[in-house]
């Protein structure tokens, strides 16, 4: 892809950067972007272990592009809900681990996004807001789904009745993000993260971001019955299996203490 695309596509060994490419209008989302968008998670699922999607410019994503917004019918507004489901689903439900690094605003649609993805990476400079109720509308990208799972609802309708923004460290706290870094390091940070993420098995991976989710929304039983499906088809797989004899047979390296 171009440097004049809405989404720019980068191959790094095997992890794709997908950076989104609107500065002049804050990395706002509209409808040819997240065509785009698709496309380039596409060509991540079918080159890629890992992914990474960051945007250029002073910021990741002010949201939905408010401008295309106006006007549409309560019909074609569903439509246009739902073909960002669709997309963000292929992110969420990738066989490959998505990594966003947010700097700068992370707000409304632009935290649905990221919510879409599997780690969060934040640096000082990012903030995040759901400013919907002070525009009239809701959200339509999944946050009412995603975002509330990673904060809760009652601070998700805080934020979106009150319009407060939150700070990095602030959306740590409330599990919005899994990493602080200092300003400009957000994207090396989630590049290092990804490439050990492609180091994984690839089972493995496909398990921990398709498997856990769907547990999570499962009755106990049910989701610890799921579990026991979903760890043995992961061991038996080949790869596995010459992972654990390394291990036993001393050949890979043991969990090391936390640096302090």
């Amino acid at each position: 892809m171009s440097d004049t695309a809405l989404v720019r596509y980068e191959l790094d060994d095997n992890v794709a950067i997908l950076t989104l490419n609107r500065p002049a209008k804050r990395n706002a989302l509209n409808a040819p972007m997240v065509e785009e968008l698709r496309q380039a998670i596409e060509r991540a699922q079918s080159e890629a272990r890992a992914a990474v999607i960051c945007g250029t410019g002073e910021h990741f994503s002010a949201g939905l592009d408010l401008a295309e917004h106006v006007g549409r019918s309560p019909i074609e507004g569903v439509h246009h809900s739902r073909r960002w489901h669709a997309i963000f689903d292929q992110m969420e439900q990738s066989p490959i681990p998505f990594f966003a690094a947010l700097h700068g605003a992370v707000v409304g649609g632009g935290l649905e996004l990221a919510a879409a993805a599997h780690i969060r990476v934040a640096d000082e400079t990012a903030f995040f807001a759901l400013p919907e109720g002070t525009r009239g509308i809701f959200v339509g990208g999944g946050g009412s789904v995603r975002v509330a799972r990673l904060m809760g609802v009652a601070r998700m309708t805080d934020m979106m009745l009150t319009g407060r923004s939150l700070s990095a460290r602030k959306a740590e706290d409330w599990n919005l993000c899994q990493y602080v870094v200092a300003a400009d390091e957000a994207r090396a940070t989630a590049i290092d993260l990804a490439r050990k993420a492609a180091g994984n098995a690839e089972m493995s991976n496909y398990a921990i971001i398709n498997a856990l989710p769907r547990i999570q929304d499962m009755a106990r039983g049910d989701g610890l019955f799921v579990e026991s499906f979903v760890s043995a088809m992961t061991a038996a797989a080949p790869e596995a299996g010459e992972r654990l004899r390394a291990f036993v047979e001393k050949r890979a390296a043991k969990v090391a203490r936390p640096e302090a």
